[in-house]
């Protein structure tokens, strides 16, 4: 529905303003309706994410709700190795490209499910980078041409399971991290006769750049230097496993934002590679590990959340330079290894949440809380409020501020009373928003006025928690796009944060993609008493395994969806995945719900019997206590008709 107070409005307009073709990679864009849509392929066809938020509702599934596009996932996988055989191709590179992916990015069963299979045609592997996930690995890989780079600490049962699987026939790589652990993968590969195929992790000394940029260095938490890697060639020819090493490794962290970052380490890299292929080890893999960064804000620049390059550059230049290295050290090309997990699964999936409150700060009380008696303080800010004497923007904020505080000094000495202090208040916030319009309209803003709509700004209250769902924002102040899933064909008019349903300060989103830099505020739409939803983008990567159960709230419904042509709407609920129970969080926390039932039944009859409560009022609280252990960890959010704005001081 259009709104009525703002008819020029357009969706294209909505479009731009939050930044979908910046950072959509292509795949989402805003429709004449003002709904969201995602083409998983890039070939035209489209869904409306509102109309997957609805069918999961209709199956029982409300949000906070992950969203899976299983086709868009397979495109990535597809993407990343036809950008490395073209780069291939045309740079006439004589090694092929043998990616993996690091189960770590994701290691969730349906996500692992869909990259193993479409990476078929390009033998295309896994990564782990611990004994759970290699014994993932292990069941999860096919084929015998796909690799298994094992990385991380190593005690004796990973690297048995790792030689296992050697002897089952599979590409197994074990990646030595410490220097330490090449005596164990030694004696072990001796004693179950099983000749290894192993890599070294090199300590390159380029230095990484983004919030990962200590992954590079000495003071980087693996790898080995230059004097560790001849101890190490030392110790494999005294044990006659010099055809055992096949691999140069590095890492130089998570989402690279510099392309001249990746470049400096490739070449770093290819230089330690023909080195040992020339003091006579067979190697034959060079892998450039992960990195391969996402533009989560669409400025495409070196910024931290973004990166100046995209995938295709990235392809071309490793191997360009790989190829250039190799040439001049007369030294064959290798398979090149790619550990890039982000790149690959944070598209495919999206969060939406549902606001269902508003906290304002400055809204008036209404006549009803009025104080009978005004106080001058009061009277002053109504004042400043009309401003009859035409003061300056600049002037009135320093005398708001000033009665402001003069109205918490009165109280807190017993001359003000509380209505009163209400009034103040809210008279300030009036002000406030008052100046913050008129700032608008002439485009000019004194450099003390700057934080004004950032003051000003809504909390939009949404089901949901930063601590499971969103992490890295918390953790990292990772940037996500976010976005209403519909009416963008309405202007938004207002400023809001989020904030979430924990009862933690840090439960909240207060940091925004722009077009220049970042906001502290996102424009979001005035509240009508329907659901209003939000997407969180590009939350495909780390999001979905390492939340944290703050105050209990345990992982969100789940779907996973298909297109499909056949179908009304072009799509299909794959797969549905119903969210943690109060019963089953409790029960991760050593509280068994059988008990905590039996000690609330003890205590409801001991009320019976004092007769604070009758015996059917028991019966009925016994009830509502079990039967809440089935239900979810969310707030279930029951329709208010005209949902009417909060009023309060934002917390």
């Amino acid at each position: 529905m259009k709104s009525r107070s703002s008819p020029a409005w357009t969706a294209a307009q909505s479009e731009e303003l939050y930044g979908f073709k910046r950072w959509g990679g292509g795949h989402l864009a805003v429709d004449s309706d003002g709904l969201v849509t995602v083409q998983p392929r890039l070939d035209g066809r489209s869904i409306r994410v509102l109309d997957v938020v609805q069918e999961a509702v209709g199956m029982g599934l409300r949000a906070p709700l992950v969203i899976r596009f299983q086709d868009l996932l397979r495109h990535r996988v597809v993407q990343l190795n036809e950008m490395f055989r073209k780069a291939i191709k045309e740079e006439r590179y004589k090694g092929g490209f043998r990616g993996v992916f690091p189960i770590k990015v994701n290691q969730l069963r349906e996500v692992v499910d869909e990259i193993v299979a479409a990476g078929k045609e390009y033998n295309f592997g896994l990564e782990a980078g611990s004994k759970p996930e290699l014994m993932v690995a292990l069941a999860m890989h096919e084929g015998a041409q796909r690799l298994i780079i094992c990385n991380g600490y190593k005690d004796h049962d990973y690297i048995r399971l790792a030689l296992l699987g050697r002897k089952l026939g599979k590409k197994i790589i074990i990646v030595v991290e410490q220097l330490s652990e090449l005596d164990d993968i030694i004696r072990l590969s001796a004693e179950t006769g099983v000749k290894p195929m192993i890599g070294f992790r090199a300590k390159l000394q380029t230095r990484g750049e983004g919030k990962w940029a200590t992954s590079t260095g000495d003071n980087a938490k693996f790898g080995l230097n230059t004097a560790e890697i001849l101890f190490a060639v030392e110790r494999l020819r005294a044990a006659k496993l010099t055809s055992a090493l096949r691999l140069i490794h590095f890492h130089i962290g998570s989402q690279v934002p510099n392309i001249i970052t990746i470049k400096n380490a490739v070449i770093e890299a290819a230089r330690f590679y023909c080195q040992l292929a020339r003091m006579g080890f067979p190697m034959g893999y060079l892998d450039v590990g992960g990195g391969l960064g996402v533009d989560y804000d669409g400025s495409r620049t070196n910024f931290e959340s973004s990166m100046n390059y995209s995938m295709e550059e990235y392809a071309r230049d490793v191997v360009a330079n790989i190829r250039e290295v190799c040439s001049a050290a007369g030294v064959a090309e290798p398979d090149i290894v790619s550990e890039s997990g982000r790149a690959v699964v944070a598209p495919h999936s999206m969060l939406v949440v549902e606001v269902f409150e508003r906290i304002n700060k400055r809204e008036s009380l209404g006549q009803r809380h009025q104080p009978k008696v005004r106080h001058k303080v009061v009277n002053d800010l109504a004042e400043l409020l009309r401003n009859r004497t035409k003061l300056g923007r600049l002037e009135r904020f320093h005398d708001a501020v000033q009665k402001k505080d003069e109205a918490f000094s009165l109280f807190n000495l017993g001359y003000l009373d509380l209505e009163n202090r209400a009034a103040a208040e809210s008279l300030f916030w009036q002000v406030c928003e008052q100046i913050a319009r008129e700032g608008r309209k002439t485009g000019y803003q004194p450099e003390e006025l700057h934080e004004l709509n950032t003051l000003l700004a809504d909390q939009y209250v949404c089901n949901f928690s930063v601590f499971q769902s969103l992490l890295d924002h918390w953790a990292l102040d990772q940037l996500f796009p976010i976005a209403p899933l519909h009416r963008l064909d309405e202007k938004p008019t207002v400023n809001a944060i989020l904030v979430d349903i924990t009862c933690d300060s840090d439960g909240k989103i207060d940091r925004f993609i722009d077009l220049q830099d970042t906001k502290s505020y996102l424009n979001l739409h005035p509240l009508n008493g329907k659901p209003y939803y939000l997407g969180i983008f590009l939350t495909g990567a780390y999001q979905d395994i390492m939340g944290d159960l703050h105050n209990l709230f345990g992982r969100v419904n789940e779907v996973h969806v298909f297109l499909e042509d056949d179908e009304p709407n072009g799509f299909y609920i794959e797969e549905a995945l119903s969210g943690s129970r109060i019963a089953d969080v409790i029960e991760g926390v050593q509280y068994q719900q059988e008990d905590l039932c039996r000690k609330m039944k003890a205590q409801i009859d001991h009320a019976t019997r004092k007769d604070q409560v009758k015996p059917r009022e028991g019966v009925r609280l016994l009830e509502l206590y079990e039967s809440q252990m089935l239900n979810k960890t969310y707030l279930n959010i029951e329709p208010r008709g005209s949902r009417r704005p909060r009023r309060g001081k934002g917390a």
